[in-house]
């Protein structure tokens, strides 16, 4: 989880017919401009330098309650895979005992704010970068000083984040032991040859025994991540992964597509001819092939992106951190938010080692939400389970929200990319493969229309 990003306006209203699909050919592929990475709209305004300590302090010593959640996040990693754009720290295991040493003074110098405190959290994240590079004793330390530190709802769902080197079964019961009871993995292809290009280092006959292992083990929501578009990749091939994964017996499966990031390794060998990913306007193909692999095996999605079968998954943290839920930030990097601010621990880990357990402000930049955030966040949450419920945007907004999106609304039903049912809106096949492009425009909408529409007269 990230501190958001400034909201980027031109003085100018943009006109609805901007913000609309293309009509005539298949919405998979053809209703926007190719997908590209791209920083959330939020409608947040950074806070003044010379505020931050001060408003540091105070939302700490503010009482938290509502939904709430914690992100913890361990900024080393084995190796930087060609797609990564969070690659921070190289691992050595000389660093691991000290990082913990750090986040758990952190979690114990915080224990008696009312923002630790507070509602009982239900879910924490354990994310990185790699957690479960850490030496299992470090792990379980970690893992100890959660559940010591923190007000865990008795189903607090908590989350270990890792890849499958260098975490082997032993590892991972300990890690159940401690108190883990889901654990995700960034699985990405089982194709041999393009696991090897992709910088994993496990093959694919080690990456599946170790998943029906894990599994066999029955001690938790077992989730794995796949991408498309990747080099090399067919919609063919990209569904005969999803296939494979489908079969293991595990409990949860994301759909990513990849989003070539400035700066990673994958975007250089582009750049110079090394490597081709799939052309962005074809990803759609690869989401179709996913989506009707995923439906033949029987599994049913819980959001845009994610899928589960069976009825250990619940996918909470993501949900959570994506409506609006307080989240509480430990580590190097973490980012976190309270009470509508967001913030990002120091992200150098000099710093965050030299200044984790010393109660003083622990980020150098924040971003404050505007008046629109609750109706926003209610927007983003039906939007990530492709199931719109505008009562809730509308009570946030004090107006009827499907009047006020109505252009964009009406617009992308006939584009196919949406459907009435009921009092709700659901996206279609296509609208879930545009679903982030589409909260987008109607995030963007309504912080230009609302302000007009409360200054106009009667």
């Amino acid at each position: 989880m990230t501190a958001t990003a400034p909201l980027a306006r031109s003085d100018a209203p943009r006109a609805a017919a901007e913000f609309f699909a293309r009509t005539g050919g298949d919405p998979l592929t053809d209703a926007f401009p190719p997908k590209r990475a791209a920083h959330p709209v939020t409608g947040a305004r950074p806070v003044p330098l010379e505020a931050v300590e001060a408003l540091w302090h105070e939302i700490h010593a503010r009482p938290r309650s509502g939904a709430s959640v914690a992100y913890l996040h361990v900024p080393f990693c084995e190796t930087h895979c060609l797609f990564c754009g969070f690659y921070q720290n190289p691992w050595r295991a000389e660093a691991g005992a000290p990082y913990v040493d750090a986040m758990l003074a952190q979690l114990e110098r915080g224990a008696a704010t009312p923002a630790q405190q507070g509602q009982p959290l239900r879910a924490v994240y354990l994310g990185g970068g790699t957690p479960t590079a850490l030496a299992t004793a470090d792990l379980v330390r970690l893992i100890e000083g959660v559940r010591r530190h923190l007000p865990l709802a008795p189903d607090c769902e908590i989350t270990l984040e890792g890849r499958i080197l260098s975490f082997g079964l032993d590892k991972a019961r300990a890690a159940f032991d401690a108190g883990v009871n889901r654990v995700s993995l960034g699985v990405q292809s089982f194709d041999q040859r393009l696991r090897r290009r992709l910088g994993r280092r496990t093959g694919r006959a080690e990456a599946v025994r170790f998943l029906e292992g894990l599994a066999a083990l029955d001690r938790g929501a077992i989730v794995i991540d796949l991408m498309f578009g990747l080099p090399e990749q067919t919609p063919e091939s990209f569904a005969a992964d999803v296939e494979l994964a489908a079969s293991l017996a595990l409990d949860g499966i994301d759909l990513y597509a990849l989003n070539l990031i400035p700066g990673t390794p994958l975007l250089v060998a582009q750049e110079k001819g090394k490597l081709t990913p799939a052309p962005r306007e074809r990803l759609g193909q690869f989401y179709r092939a996913g989506a009707e692999a995923m439906d033949r095996a029987g599994w049913r999605w819980l959001s845009c992106s994610h899928w589960r079968q069976g009825t250990r998954e619940r996918n909470i943290y993501n949900f959570e951190a994506k409506s609006g839920a307080h989240c509480l930030a430990f580590g190097a990097g973490a980012g976190g938010n309270l009470g509508g601010t967001g913030f990002r621990i120091l992200p150098r880990l000099a710093d965050y080692l030299d200044r984790a357990g010393s109660g003083g402000c622990l980020t150098t930049g924040m971003m404050q939400a505007g008046p629109l955030a609750p109706a926003l966040n209610a927007l983003r949450a039906g939007m990530e389970r492709g199931r719109l419920d505008p009562l809730p945007v509308s009570q946030a907004l004090g107006t009827d929200f499907v009047a006020v999106a109505a252009p964009l609304l009406d617009q992308w039903s006939e584009a196919g990319l949406m459907r009435p049912n009921h009092r709700f809106l659901d996206l279609t096949l296509a609208g879930r493969f545009w679903q982030v492009t589409l909260t987008g425009h109607l995030i963007q909408w309504l912080i230009q229309e609302m302000p007009r529409l409360r200054a106009a007269p009667g």
